[in-house]
């Protein structure tokens, strides 16, 4: 009998197609087949001439871009030199997940399908195109696709004699079990991360630890918005950067935030543990020590204030002994309980610990070996370099709003990274941020006569001010700016910075105040005022547009 082995690769930017990979992964175990689930570039993908079976969940970034850990895998997928017959043993299945609010819809999957078609593969199904702008999200396609696969698969590899598919009222085991040391294990150094000789260049496996500089608001103390421009030191990292590339910051959770999950589950912050692996062959998570404290994990692993997905609720719902809370948990993971989940979670950006809170008698009932499996990890965040390496070397700044707005619910909600972030204070001590850099999509030309012209409001405006630095240093001089904000005097950016560039004949500034006068003025008001100058800069200098929102 043809051995059962399925394996599901994913390609993931902000985790549901991750997520819906370990979804579909929890579907193979009950059919008691042997499943690998593992990120498209985690995946030596030389082997992939050797699979007989497997799932493809990826996502669609930007304008038709794939995920950052599948671009290994595309390259190499999309090679000339590939026979057309190279994956003539495959059987495969591509489960798209995009939103159709973009042109280039799902555009990862399809081509991807269609790619693994031509070097031979044989598609169980059509490719499956989950649209975030339905009602119910992407499972309004991925539930019916996904028992159409069952269908297909189970038809190529029956269940073995004797074994029946494990009933989903039965709880799967946890990918790793934590070993608790004894309480007078020495501790791992929980400090602060220590700048680490660079091995190689600063990653999101390898962040370096770079000092906070300064953190300064640069909007008026009257303003309904924080904004922050905050520099760091990288010195030593070995980071090079230009304009229109961009920092990740991998931040952390409030030490409020820990402590009161560390209550309502009932675990002592300071108790050491292991992890091992449940089955034999799956790695560790990279970014945890061993061994690690419990307020390590939770700290900078977790991720306790995300809004919690369908899958964190099917999960809870095993550990439950309230019959209530059980099967309000179990109707959250039903197809028909979408629309009140979204109303409960999504809608008001109910965050993970608050929902936990919600179900106190589930929670202080789950078990510490599945904490990995139900909540996902902090994911990195990522923002504009707003300065040049020409004019500031070994520094970076970002320009940063800090997200706090209202829902329905009693808290304001906060965005994780910008309020860490602005907490920060260098000036009472060390401050270290991990963080790496990567390429952004904007380049800007190579030719110092071609002219600029940025459009920059708000916040947009960071990468612009990159640009600008670096272009001066170089002495360019054909930098076009359109501006805009709320109030000259609250929130205009760098206004002197990019005064006195004007003054010295580098800059041609264009500003938009919208609520300075009776009728609203926008960058696009300045843009058709100064229709002359753009058309004569485009159709002249063949000038390039820029913008950033």
């Amino acid at each position: 009998m043809a051995e059962r082995k399925l394996l599901i690769l994913y390609g993931s930017q902000t985790g549901t197609a991750q997520d819906t990979a370990e979804r579909i992964g929890r579907g193979a175990k009950r059919r008691h087949f042997q499943c690998r689930v593992e990120a498209l570039d985690s995946y030596e993908v030389a082997n992939l001439i050797n699979e007989l079976l497997v799932v493809f969940v990826c996502a669609t970034t930007g304008q038709g871009d794939p995920p950052d850990n599948m671009k290994m895998f595309w390259r190499f997928l999309f090679r000339k030199n590939l026979p057309p017959g190279s994956l003539c043993q495959l059987d495969y299945a591509v489960l798209g997940l995009g939103d159709s609010s973009y042109p280039k819809f799902n555009f990862v999957a399809k081509k991807l399908h269609k790619r693994v078609l031509q070097l031979g593969g044989n598609p169980l199904l059509p490719v499956a195109l989950g649209d975030d702008q339905h009602d119910l999200g992407p499972d309004a396609v991925v539930d019916p696709w996904l028992l159409a696969l069952w269908e297909k698969i189970l038809a190529l590899y029956p269940l073995p004699p004797g074994l029946e598919i494990i009933s989903p009222d039965v709880r799967l085991p946890p990918k790793y079990t934590l070993h608790y040391l004894a309480e007078d294990s020495p501790h791992p150094d929980d400090g602060l991360l220590q700048p680490t000789a660079p091995r190689a260049l600063p990653s999101e496996l390898h962040p370096f630890a770079a000092r906070m500089v300064s953190n300064q608001r640069v909007t008026a103390e009257s303003h309904f918005q924080d904004v922050r421009l905050i520099e760091f030191d990288v010195t030593g990292s070995g980071i090079t950067f230009s304009a229109g590339d961009v920092v990740m910051i991998q931040p952390q959770n409030c030490p409020e935030d820990v402590q009161q999950f560390c209550q309502l589950l009932r675990l002592d912050p300071d108790r050491c543990f292991v992890l091992k692996p449940t089955e034999p062959g799956t790695s560790l998570p990279a970014l945890l020590p061993q061994p690690c404290t419990i307020r390590h994990l939770v700290t900078h692993y977790l991720d306790i204030s995300c809004v919690p997905r369908r899958s964190f609720f099917e999960l809870l719902s095993y550990f439950s002994t309230n019959e209530l809370e059980r099967e309000k948990l179990q109707e959250f993971n039903s197809a028909q309980g979408q629309e009140e989940l979204y109303s409960y979670c999504n809608r008001p950006r109910r965050t993970t610990l608050e929902a936990l809170w919600d179900f106190p008698h589930t929670t202080c009932a789950i078990p510490p070996d599945y904490l990995l499996d139900l909540i996902p990890r902090i994911r990195p965040r990522a923002f504009s370099i707003a300065s040049s390496m020409l004019a500031h070397p070994d520094r970076i700044q970002i320009l940063m709003a800090v997200v706090r707005y209202k829902t329905r619910l009693s808290k304001p909600r906060r965005g994780l990274c910008s309020t860490w972030l602005a907490s920060l204070n260098p000036e009472q001590g060390v401050v270290r941020v991990p963080l790496w850099v990567k390429k952004g999509g904007m380049k800007f030309p190579a030719d110092p006569d071609t002219p600029v012209i940025m459009i920059g409001p708000g916040t947009g405006v960071a990468p612009f001010r990159a640009a600008i630095q670096e272009r001066v240093a170089q002495g360019r001089r054909g930098n076009c700016l359109f501006f805009g904000c709320r109030q000259k005097s609250k929130d205009f950016y760098c206004q002197a910075e990019w005064e006195e560039l004007v003054t010295k004949g580098f800059l041609t500034l264009f500003t938009a105040f919208s609520r300075d006068q009776e009728e609203k003025v926008y960058v696009q008001h300045c843009i058709r005022e100064n229709r002359r100058l753009v058309w004569e800069l485009l159709s002249r200098g063949s000038a390039h547009v820029y913008l950033a929102g």
